[in-house]
């Protein structure tokens, strides 16, 4: 996602006096610098911004001036598709957790039957490509939910009042954040593009290579590729210890990644229900 469409909004935001309206700028900001985030410590990083950002946006449509604003006739058709944006998010919100669920469980499982069998017996290669598999089908249930949320693309937005603008705002550094995560962890690609709701489905190398050359550490690729590595090769002792802590290693990342989508999603449905709240008062 292009960060270049951030901030392009009108001066005109009618309650930018108030200090909340510098305090979600500051935030888009923020996120916007660190957007091409590839770790797992700078991924938790963007998904404890992302919070914060919600956080203020929830108070700040409870301010009696933006809940006037959005309520106004002329802003109705904006307004709902901003309800629609949403609920495409939390679609993609609760199938993201769905899948990072289900990867664990399945990294849980490993973990179990190599402490068992004291390491790799006759069917462990099965074992894996039930872990592939699962991760695989993860992989296809998110293109799907990104998928349907491209479907609800809105028009560009330049006639509107910087009001909708910085809500819309908000949904796209949400989305970039997520496909941020869903590149590291399912390898789902995210383009540059013009609008913050066109996406695409491709594979992605896991480990990136930044400016100087250095390889981003991806703890859910090494554990991959090790367990390959295991299924199909002699093993030491040595060998499966090392798998086991990669292993123990993804585990972690993809709780860290649960929990930062819960608290997420949470926020997402009181922004929701608060927008709701003023069309219908």
């Amino acid at each position: 996602m292009a960060t270049t469409g951030y901030h392009t909004r009108s001066n005109s935001f009618p309650s930018r006096a108030h200090p909340l309206t510098s305090e979600v700028d500051e935030h888009l900001s923020r996120l916007a610098l660190s957007e091409s985030a590839s770790t797992s410590s700078s991924l938790n990083q963007n998904l404890g911004r992302l919070q914060d950002l919600h956080d203020c946006t929830e108070k700040l449509l409870l301010l009696p001036l933006t809940q006037q604003i959005l309520s106004h006739e002329q802003q109705g058709k904006y307004v709902d598709e901003l309800l629609n944006g949403s609920l495409g998010l939390l679609d993609v919100f609760t199938t993201a957790k769905d899948a990072l669920l289900q990867v664990k469980e399945r990294t849980v499982e490993l973990q179990s039957i190599l402490r068992r069998k004291r390491g790799p017996r006759k069917g462990f290669a099965n074992d894996v490509r039930k872990y592939l598999s699962s991760k695989k089908a993860a992989k296809r249930e998110i293109l799907k939910a990104l998928k349907n949320l491209k479907h609800k693309e809105s028009p560009a937005l330049n006639e509107t009042c910087a009001t909708v603008s910085v809500l819309r705002e908000v949904q796209a550094v949400t989305l970039s954040v997520l496909e941020s995560l869903f590149s590291f962890t399912f390898g789902v690609q995210k383009e540059s593009h013009r609008s913050p709701w066109s996406l695409v489905s491709n594979l992605l190398h896991t480990k990136r290579v930044n400016s100087e050359g250095k390889q981003h550490i991806n703890e859910m690729a090494n554990a991959e590729a090790s367990l390959l590595s295991l299924a199909t090769s002699k093993t030491d002792l040595m060998q499966i210890e090392k798998v086991q802590n990669e292993l123990k290693l993804s585990e972690y990342c993809l709780q860290d990644f649960e929990e930062g989508l819960e608290g997420l999603l949470r926020g997402l449905i009181k922004i929701r229900v608060n927008i709701l709240n003023i069309l219908n008062n």
